[in-house]
């Protein structure tokens, strides 16, 4: 206990000095912490070393995870579906681009085949980690192309666990084993969304019951051991920690309690993450960069380069614009965490080389150094780019992804009620093949040990039972009258796909009660009493419980809708097409700090605040003195329409111009107004000081007296105002 105290000590001592020097030479932060790391290994003699090295591996582990949850918080569910296409694609160009030519560089370098196959898949994976600090760093987060790069690490990771089982097939049986692969993937999957239908439907009417409950410190605790929970789940059933936190961020997202979540979870995400780039410094080693310099230099060029070449073809081919393209492209251009668990894979089986490993590390350590760069680089390269592309290559400058529109009414009929299907049949589909896992594996044997006799019998109806209601509401149409459906298609250009698709979901529902008695008995019983036990479900089908089942599915759309709901009010209908709606004031907000009676909404927008949440205070009514901050939740009363228009403007991250830049420094100063003053003839208050100059006026002094209301006062030659502001705002006034 007290090295694992006195380690964390030492490198967070070290940490923060080598930061504060990096922050002085603006430099990113994330240097800093690898510098840190390479200082306080064994590698650097000057300095003492930490005691145990796997006291810091176990910290980084946590900040890993801390890391991902918080990931997950800004990724949910709902949005990684919206980007999916695009990350799939591009992710699948860029894992099967840098394995080809990972391959080949291996075998260039005298690698043997089942190296250089290993080092392929080691140099196709970019690092989540690295590229969340990166862009947390240079406050990248909220732009478009960093929503793009999360999904398609987020896929990375999913394609890395199907990579895993590939090479180890090939190491062991010299060849790939196609079931081994597809149950891997069919397992990832079927946990995937069932960890998405428990969370969703879960979780947030849970803190909804306890929402007077949940101030910060209490949501800290919850939102933290869901995070830990999961992510040991995720362990238990056979993936990484990682993905387990990732998954209860993305399903915490899509609740009204995302933004405050984050924030207070955002000091723990610096505290352990910084111990993570701090890890990977200490895995920095001269004498190896030394000794392997021509295949660590070759190697990392060929990760930068290449990620950058199939990055940004991977978006382009999905349609996004080329500046998109660029930006994403530049932005993968390392390899991290996945790298070193292939490579301690390869190790474990006995198929690789000690030397790689060092190697892949180096190469790791030198690209994750040279991300923020390579990031800043993309707007440069891009105007460099456009400037020489051809005239008849201009159609890549803008994003050329846009709905077709087709002609044939027949096909349109099969697309739109394909959508409206197959995600149910996906989603019960899975419940149903969970609750008969849970009862063929785990309650059918526990009844054997009790009762030998009416095991299987006892099992089958409680099963059954269980899967009943999941069986009609795959039976079940889904809800037409919410959609636009009708505007559109005729129900006779319905009629047969709607035909079509109540047959394949009867029969589905049928196969799935054969399944199930097929297992506890035989294949002949099965479909005996499963017919049976389907025509009976339907005949005593009641309308009740089709009332029910359209409530629970309804439910469960609210909860995995809530964000969105609660910040259009949609769901809070009041009086005629008025709504209540909860927005987030973000950091962009033209009407920070200004008093309600000035930001004059009504007329702009026609809402009216009714509301001001600052932490776990509530300012019900705010009267017109009260101002709102970054980081206020204000209820808002308005129509769809006023709320539509309004909510853009209030939760704008866009940093305003003229916002002061990084190193200036704020401080009370003073400044006489001479005859050339811009200021001379007005007042402070049609001057707008705040808005137009970014200072504050403390007092205004005139003839040695200092004025006690100065706002409206018509300033002159000679008067001396005391303000807050930079240096470069106060030569403004002069």
């Amino acid at each position: 206990m007290e090295s694992l105290i006195s380690d964390l000590a030492f490198i967070l001592l070290l940490g923060a000095i080598v930061t504060l020097l990096f922050k002085w030479i603006k430099q990113p932060v994330v240097l800093g912490y690898i510098v840190a790391g390479f200082l306080a290994s064994p590698n650097f003699e000057p300095l003492p070393s930490v005691t145990t090295e796997e006291n810091i591996e176990f910290w980084a582990q946590i900040g890993i995870i801390v890391l991902l949850f918080s990931l997950g918080l800004e990724f949910s569910f709902k949005k990684l579906l919206n980007t999916g296409g695009s990350a799939v694609v591009t992710a699948l160009i860029i894992v099967i681009g840098m394995m080809f030519t990972g391959f080949i560089i291996g075998h260039l370098l005298g690698f043997t085949a089942i190296n250089s196959l290993f080092l392929g898949g080691m140099l196709s994976m970019s690092s989540t980690t690295i590229i969340i600090k990166a862009f947390t760093d240079l406050n990248l987060r909220q732009k478009k192309f960093a929503s793009l790069v999360f999904a398609v690490l987020i896929v990375e990771d999913l394609f890395a666990v199907v990579m895993m089982v590939v090479l180890s097939s090939i190491a062991i049986n010299k060849s790939v084993e196609g079931g081994e692969m597809l149950m891997s993937v069919s397992k990832l999957v079927f946990f995937l969304i069932i960890w998405f239908l428990v969370g969703v439907f879960v979780i947030p009417s849970a803190l909804n019951r306890f929402r007077k409950f949940l101030n910060n410190e209490t949501l800290l605790v919850v939102s933290m051991g869901m995070c830990l929970g999961m992510a040991v789940f995720s362990v238990f059933c056979g993936f990484s920690l990682a993905l387990g936190a990732f998954v209860m961020g993305s399903i915490l997202a899509g609740t009204s309690y995302a933004e405050r979540i984050e924030h207070v979870v955002n000091p723990i995400k610096d505290l352990f993450g910084s111990v993570f780039f701090i890890s990977v410094g200490m895995m920095v080693q001269p004498t190896v960069i030394v000794q392997f310099w021509w295949p660590i230099l070759l190697l990392s060029v060929v990760v930068i380069a290449g990620m950058i070449v199939f990055g940004t073809t991977g978006m382009l081919v999905t349609g996004q614009s080329l500046k998109v393209a660029i930006e994403s492209g530049f932005s993968l251009t390392q390899i991290g965490e996945f790298a070193f668990i292939i490579a301690t894979l390869g190790m474990s089986l006995g198929v690789l080389d000690a030397e790689i490993y060092p190697i892949v590390v180096a190469v790791s350590v030198i690209t994750t150094f040279t991300t923020p760069y390579f990031i800043r680089m993309a707007d440069p390269c891009y105007n460099i780019v456009k400037r020489m592309l051809p005239s008849r290559f201009n159609y890549l400058l803008t994003t050329r992804v846009s709905e077709h529109s087709d002609s044939s009414s027949t096909r349109r009929a099969w697309i739109t009620l394909g959508r409206r299907y197959l995600w149910r049949i996906l989603l019960y589909s899975i419940v149903i093949l969970a609750i008969s896992m849970v009862s063929t594996g785990y309650l059918v044997p526990w009844l054997d040990k009790i009762i030998p006799a009416w095991s299987r019998l006892i099992g089958a109806l409680i099963s059954l039972s269980a899967m009943a209601p999941f069986l009609l509401a795959l039976c079940l149409p889904p809800r037409m009258e919410t959609d636009n459906i009708a505007a559109h298609l005729t129900a006779d250009q319905l009629r047969i796909p709607r035909i079509v698709f109540m047959i394949l979901r009867l029969i589905l529902a049928l196969g799935f009660i054969i399944n199930q008695l097929r297992m506890l008995y035989s294949f002949k019983t099965g479909m005996l009493i499963g017919v049976v036990c389907f025509c009976i479900m339907l005949l005593f089908f009641s309308k009740s419980l089709k009332k029910q089942l359209r409530h629970i599915e309804s439910k469960f759309i609210n909860n995995l809708n809530e964000r969105e709901l609660r910040r259009s009010g949609k769901n809070n209908n009041l009086v005629n097409d008025m709504h209540l709606a909860y927005m987030h004031v973000g950091y962009g907000c033209p009407v920070v700090g200004e008093r309600l009676v000035n930001t004059r909404l009504n007329e702009r927008f026609g809402v009216n605040i009714v509301s001001i949440q600052r932490g776990s205070a509530v300012i019900v009514a705010p009267s017109g003195d009260n101002r709102i901050f970054p980081g206020d939740v204000i209820g808002v009363i308005g129509t769809d329409e006023q709320i539509s228009a309004f909510l853009p403007v209030v939760e704008s991250e866009q940093e305003p111009e003229g916002n002061v830049a990084d190193g200036a420094e704020l401080k009370l100063t003073n400044v006489v107004l001479t005859a050339d003053s811009p200021l001379l003839g007005q007042s402070l208050s049609t001057a707008d000081v705040r808005r137009n100059y970014h200072i504050h006026v403390v007092a205004l002094e005139r003839d040695d007296n200092f004025v006690d209301r100065p706002t409206n006062l018509i300033l002159e030659a000679g008067d001396r105002l005391w303000i807050v502001g930079t240096a470069q705002a106060a030569n403004l006034l002069r």
